[in-house]
């Protein structure tokens, strides 16, 4: 894809899209806000969109859809079985991914659970380069557990390296003489989404695979992001910078024994799949899809999403829409770290990252830095992130909470959704609260739920902070929203 160059010299990402259809949103005044929150229970997953202005807690199933996607819907053909809706995404796999078997699935989670099941059993360890919240629940709750293991600069959130979501290759061989058989496969995810949304290189990828090749053992890619991943190889590893985004996704995926992924982050859709060409690993699963999702040729997914999802997994190959949403996270975190406000660097995937341990070092960990901040923004500006921290950790068996690597809060950038306007007043606003964070204070649990905590539970502030917030924003903004 050519670079636009302005002659001003600015550097600001080009959208290379109209927008045709448009969605009213709401930006209600700071004391409804505060009523909101209190009513969700500090916990912006439970705030009604009535009461967000813009919304950027995930990128799943928010992305805009093309107009081929919309006017593939009604092409759909509406069997239970043996769906010609089907026979297409199929083919758009086979063609994109390289995979010739196709297991569907309502969404990533659920692949997860079908992976899950056939899989893990009491003692198992899952080596991988960073969890997910919704991966590392469906492995515990089969009896096994994970080993993250991850190069240390991973962890250190301001730096210039480039594929932070590297896997320790040496560590992972140690991993693999230490636990034998327990270890039924090794997981790669691209771009680790909880710390920061950073991918892994094609170098790295290779080199698992001799590994999982030495020690025979499969490997398993969660691809729900794998289209951003396969755009920041293509920008920041020099070997692959004239490859077409064709060429590297297939060049990840044959490098995997099984790939899954979530429809509503890789094409911008709802559903997910499973993916293989092994027809041993499909034999494995297949029962269990009629048993937990749908038939075998729709899998729980409405048959126009099935047909959205055969069209968006081609456009995943068109470079100016991939590039999108990376490249608005890209202007968005320079922005920030610009202005001196913590953001993980350099630049990922799924949104902006801002470091709650920096932005409010003055909040205990045991006290949800990351989850406080998530609040205190809504508050402020009416933008609804997300929690990615402690709040979305565990307990261990014993009870005692796990704290988590890092404390962040994600603001997701979906792709092709938001205007460079509302960035602006997204870094505005957070700008105004980096000035005032020591106002900021922790959060208790009133509510946990014994399993995903992050999604359910309720919380409240440990002391009148968001009163105190309130307060200084009006003397601040007058009567402005």
């Amino acid at each position: 894809m050519q670079k636009v160059k302005f002659y001003s010299g600015k550097e600001i990402p080009l959208e290379l899209h109209k927008v045709r259809v448009v969605q009213k949103l709401h930006l209600r005044p700071i004391e409804r806000r505060l009523d909101a929150l209190k009513e969700a229970g500090f916990n912006t997953f439970r705030l009604s969109t009535l009461d967000v202005f813009l919304d950027m807690l995930t990128d799943s199933g928010t992305n805009a859809m093309s107009d081929n996607q919309v006017a593939a819907m009604f092409q759909a053909d509406d069997a239970y079985a043996g769906s010609q809706s089907f026979i297409k995404l199929q083919a758009a796999v086979e063609d994109v991914l390289g995979k010739k078997y196709l297991l569907p699935v309502h969404q990533g989670r659920a692949a997860e659970n079908i992976i899950g099941r056939t899989y893990i059993k009491k003692g198992s360890v899952v080596p991988m380069n960073y969890h997910f919240t919704t991966t590392l629940a469906h492995i515990l709750e089969n009896g096994g557990s994970i080993v993250e293991l991850l190069y240390p600069d991973a962890l250190k959130l301001q730096s210039d390296n480039p594929f932070k979501g590297n896997i320790n290759i040496e560590k992972l061989e140690e991993c693999l003489i230490e636990h034998g058989e327990n270890v039924p496969f090794i997981r790669m995810e691209a771009s680790t989404n909880l710390i920061g949304g950073q991918p892994f290189s094609m170098k790295n990828l290779m080199d698992v695979r001799v590994i999982a090749d030495k020690y025979n053992k499969m490997l398993v890619l969660d691809a729900s992001l794998i289209g951003e991943n396969a755009y920041l190889i293509k920008q920041r590893e020099e070997q692959w910078k004239e490859n077409s985004m064709g060429d590297i996704l297939k060049a990840m995926t044959g490098l995997a024994d099984l790939v899954y992924f979530s429809a509503r982050k890789l094409s911008s859709s709802r559903g997910g799949g499973i993916c293989t060409n092994q027809k041993s690993i499909y034999n494995k699963m297949e029962a269990l899809i009629p048993l937990y999702e749908g038939f075998l040729t729709y899998g729980g997914i409405s048959v126009r999403e099935i047909e959205a999802m055969a069209v968006g997994l081609r456009e995943t190959l068109d470079e100016s829409m991939i590039s999108q949403s990376p490249n608005f996270i890209k202007h968005f975190v320079d922005r920030l770290d610009n202005l001196g406000i913590p953001v993980v660097t350099p630049a990922g995937v799924l949104g902006c990252h801002v470091d709650a341990m920096q932005f409010c070092d003055h909040i205990p960990q045991n006290e949800y830095p990351a989850g406080a901040l998530a609040a205190a923004f809504y508050l402020i500006s009416g933008v609804r992130g997300m929690e990615r921290g402690t709040v979305s950790s565990v307990r261990d068996e014993n009870g005692v909470e796990l704290m988590a690597d890092v404390e962040l809060v994600r603001l997701a950038i979906p792709r092709r959704v938001f205007t460079l306007s509302q960035i602006e007043y997204a870094i505005d606003r957070l700008t105004w609260l980096y000035e005032n964070r020591n106002l900021i204070g922790g959060l208790r649990f009133t509510y946990e739920p014994p399993v995903l905590r992050f999604f359910m539970g309720g919380l409240e502030p440990t002391s009148d902070w968001p009163s105190k917030l309130l307060y200084k924003f009006r003397q601040d903004f007058g009567d402005s929203l």
